[in-house]
């Protein structure tokens, strides 16, 4: 940037008349358009503050930001079609929880028209994402098996460590078949189980299966439902902190009526987008350091909707129930799912985006 001058400049009423003299030709000669950012009546839209400490330990670059530095690492990407999730049910899930869950799953490659904004759109974003030899992340994602183990075989307090042990048991219970090229395992744990670091560092993970537990290696993300433990933090904004009471916004009604599960998807949003991007920690990352990166859905922690950033989730929908989304799923579904970074935008964008 240029030093400012000591003096002020002479003679500057000269291009102020003029300026002022062709806005005023301007608008004497042109009509204004004004945007309709509310075109369907049974939708409203709010934008919501985010509580100061809410993400207090993310790793998080709010919009687009010269200090992010994305950069790609040579490893692979999901980029064989489809991708092949093997669901693995941890603890006691309802019946009902799982067809949510599913259902937001089915929806990310739907065949069936569903309305705009919707989860294909935002899975859209992570087709961008390529590999050396140029090839993207795959835009179909198909519920390849299940497993459900009720039983809590490893227990109902799990480590890193134990996880794999979880993942070794569904193997070989399902049976899962060895999908080396297309499969990763998706792991759901119940609210009645509490796992490493969950509730104080994060809200779920993802990595790759070892063989010495497994037998091979895939990759693998985890979830957790805050709904007991901590739905403030993993779940917000369908739950507040409670040094917030009184001091900020109430809670937004979740989508789907379920705090814990809503929350959930939002998370398995973020984490399925890290792992087809990132599914061996060696491809697409920011920061120098693979054993902790900061990934595509870490720096838009936070951000919904357009208007996001300094402390706003952003711009997104309330039906007449009053019950707040971003995007539309099969079968009527509806969900709040956070944005992801664009390599083409170098900004976190999702498909609500009103700019």
């Amino acid at each position: 940037m240029s030093p400012l001058p000591s003096t002020p400049p002479q003679y500057f009423f000269i291009p102020i008349l003029l300026t002022i003299f062709l806005i005023t030709l301007t608008n004497a000669s042109t009509k204004t358009q004004t945007l309709n950012t509310n075109p369907n009546p049974q939708i409203q839209y709010t934008n919501p503050k985010l509580p100061l400490k809410s993400f207090s330990s993310s790793k998080k670059f709010e919009g687009s930001s010269n200090l992010v530095h994305l950069r790609y690492h040579m490893g692979p990407v999901l980029s064989s079609s489809p991708i092949n999730i093997y669901l693995i049910w941890y603890g006691n899930w309802p019946n009902s929880h799982k067809q949510i869950i599913k259902q937001f799953l089915l929806s990310i490659s739907s065949t069936t028209k569903t309305p705009a904004p919707s989860v294909s759109d935002w899975w859209h974003t992570l087709t961008l994402y390529t590999d050396q030899t140029g090839a993207n992340v795959s835009k179909t994602v198909l519920i390849a098996g299940e497993h459900s183990d009720v039983k809590y075989t490893h227990g109902n307090s799990l480590t890193r460590l134990s996880m794999q042990q979880v993942i070794s048991t569904a193997v070989k219970s399902a049976p899962f078949p060895v999908d080396h090229k297309n499969g990763i395992f998706l792991v759901l744990t119940s609210k009645d189980v509490t796992v490493q670091d969950f509730c104080r560092a994060v809200c779920g993970f993802h990595y790759f299966t070892f063989p010495s537990m497994v037998g091979y290696t895939m990759p693998y993300a985890w979830i957790g439902n805050s709904a007991k433990q901590c739905p403030e933090v993993c779940a917000y904004p369908f739950a507040i902190p409670g040094y917030m009471a009184g001091g900020g916004p109430g809670a937004l009604l979740p989508p789907n009526g379920d705090v814990g599960i809503d929350g959930m998807i939002s998370v398995i949003a973020h984490e399925l987008a890290e792992l087809a991007s990132n599914p061996l920690v060696n491809a697409w990352y920011a920061g120098e350091d693979p054993t902790a990166p900061t990934e595509i859905g870490d720096l838009c922690e936070g951000l919904y909707g357009s208007g996001g950033g300094g402390g706003y989730i952003g711009q997104v929908a309330k039906d007449k129930g009053g019950r707040t989304f971003n995007v539309n799923g099969i079968r009527g579904r509806r969900f709040l799912l956070q944005w992801i970074w664009s390599p083409i935008l170098q900004a976190c964008t999702g498909p609500n985006a009103m700019d």
